[in-house]
């Protein structure tokens, strides 16, 4: 009983073990089934996605494609136009070059019948001049070229004889004027340019920002202004005069070491003996690196080589030196180019006399002051430092203290005289100077019209330059003239100054 319940549980168990695989096998087949579906619908949408997708960039792509092709399109119609404007261009021209040759060709024709017409005058005079050259010979008895010396040996004569009595009359009033013209042109000269040369190259002025400043720099009971004055030798004066403290002394090199050391001791502001000390000996050593490097500086600008050091120390040094105003390193400069160009228009060596010209006044620098004039010092120098003897004598003989050997000498004395007889070299203060030519330009600026004013040639010079469309060329002659007259009524200059308008046409006056 017990064993047929078993049987029966088990084949219940049994029965319903199959039966759950049964509906196991026939839910996962409808499951896939499903899944398969889901599967294709999703396909399907992606192809339908991407065809959508593929077409639009289809779409897009002919679109660009169309605008590039309309855009090249458009190119080559406008290269077209150009290319038939310029074609009717050259035709155009084409036309006017044939026009042009056939009015030559006419013009050559012409002036060739008005050349067989003036050869025909000319053998016309020719005979005329030898009928009557035949006359004159029968009539004096004497050739032509016999009249014609005689006449030259009459004229030699009456100017010789002319030539000496003029030359006596000369000597004689010379004599008797030269002394006292000699001493009136010294004078003059004196009084002309001693004041204002002495307080160019003997001081300097040092600006400070407030006055408080006089007093630190002074120091308790003048302890620093002595340390300074002592370790620098130069004066240093402090006034009343606002802001600005004067460095007085005849040594350039010295007054510029203390106004870089006053100037680093302001701007620290430990201003002690000891401090001042410590400054101006490291600002002697810059400024003497300083000078040495300029002085090679300088020979490498100009080309030339083989100058002893000593000799190059001194050239640096003259930088801080100035000569009537005029600085002592840009006049050598200027005179050494100077040089260079005249000895080549002359077929000299260029290369000597730029040397010479750099070196012509070495003897206005020296370490020591002797009793000499610098050319001679400066030719004593150069020989003492091997350098070749037409160099030292053109060196030693450019204010004519010893007697002329070589071609250099006169070359480096004018070129002396041209550089420092330049408008606006010497005898004036810069600042004066500058101003002077912005005046200039100022005042031709005020006019209507004017667009551009230029000062050149030292002040000699004013280049005015006026719109085209503002005045013509009868109010450019008056504007001219006017300032010209405005120039010589309200201004002072030397010598005369030229007023260039500058339009179409260019009117030029002289302001004298």
């Amino acid at each position: 009983m017990d064993s047929g319940i078993i049987i029966m549980t088990a084949v219940g168990v049994i029965a319903g073990a199959g039966l759950m695989l049964f509906i196991t096998k026939v839910l996962l087949r409808s499951r896939t089934k499903n899944i398969l579906e889901d599967a294709r619908k999703e396909a399907e949408s992606m192809k339908r996605t991407k065809m959508l997708e593929t077409k639009e960039k289809c779409i897009q792509m002919k679109s660009e494609m169309e605008q590039q092709i309309n855009a090249r399109y458009s190119k080559l119609q406008s290269a077209e136009s150009k290319a038939q404007q310029r074609e009717s261009q050259l035709n155009q021209q084409q036309q006017e070059l044939q026009r042009k040759k056939n009015e030559v060709d006419a013009q050559k024709v012409n002036l060739e019948s008005q050349l067989e017409k003036v050869e025909k005058k000319k053998g016309e005079v020719e005979k005329v001049y030898k009928a009557q050259l035949e006359k004159l010979e029968k009539l004096s008895g004497l050739s032509a070229e016999e009249a014609k010396e005689r006449l030259v040996e009459t004229l030699k004569d009456e100017a010789k004889t002319q030539a000496a009595s003029y030359i006596n009359d000369i000597m004689d009033e010379a004599k008797l004027t030269a002394n006292k013209e000699a001493k009136r042109i010294v004078i003059q000269t004196i009084q002309r340019v001693a004041t204002e040369t002495t307080i160019e190259n003997a001081v300097t002025v040092f600006h400070i920002e407030s006055d408080e400043m006089k007093g630190r720099i002074i120091g308790r009971e003048g302890r620093n202004i002595r340390a300074l004055e002592a370790a620098t030798g130069i004066e240093i004066i402090v006034d009343d005069t606002p802001e600005a403290i004067v460095l007085s002394g005849f040594d350039p090199v010295r007054r510029e070491i203390a106004r870089l050391a006053l100037h680093q001791l302001v701007t620290d502001g430990r201003i002690h003996p000891a401090r001042i000390e410590e400054v101006v000996a490291k600002v002697r050593k810059q400024i003497e690196d300083e000078i040495i490097e300029t002085g090679k500086r300088t020979a490498i600008d100009l080309g030339i080589h083989g100058l002893h050091p000593e000799l190059i120390r001194m050239v640096g040094k003259m930088k801080y030196r100035s000569s009537y105003g005029q600085n002592l390193l840009q006049h050598s400069r200027e005179t050494a180019n100077l040089c260079a160009v005249m000895a080549s228009e002359l077929g000299l060596n260029p290369k000597k006399a730029k040397r010479a010209g750099l070196l012509h006044d070495i003897g206005k620098v020296p370490d020591d002051e002797p009793e000499l004039p610098h050319a001679l010092l400066g030719m004593k120098l150069l020989e003492k430092y091997k350098e070749t003897p037409d160099i030292c004598n053109a060196v030693g003989a450019h204010h004519d203290e010893v007697e002329m050997t070589s071609l250099l000498a006169p070359i480096v004395q004018v070129c002396d005289a041209i550089s420092g007889a330049r408008p606006g070299a010497r005898r004036e203060i810069v600042e004066a100077y500058i101003k002077r030519l912005n005046d200039l330009e100022q005042l031709a600026l005020s006019y209507p019209g004017v667009t551009k004013t230029y000062a050149i040639q030292a002040g000699r010079e004013l280049r005015v330059v006026v719109g085209a469309d503002k005045i013509n060329d009868i109010e450019t002659e008056n504007l001219s003239a006017e300032i010209a007259k405005r120039i010589q009524d309200e201004m002072t200059y030397p010598g005369q100054v030229k007023i260039t308008v500058i339009r179409e046409t260019r009117a030029v006056s002289y302001a004298k």
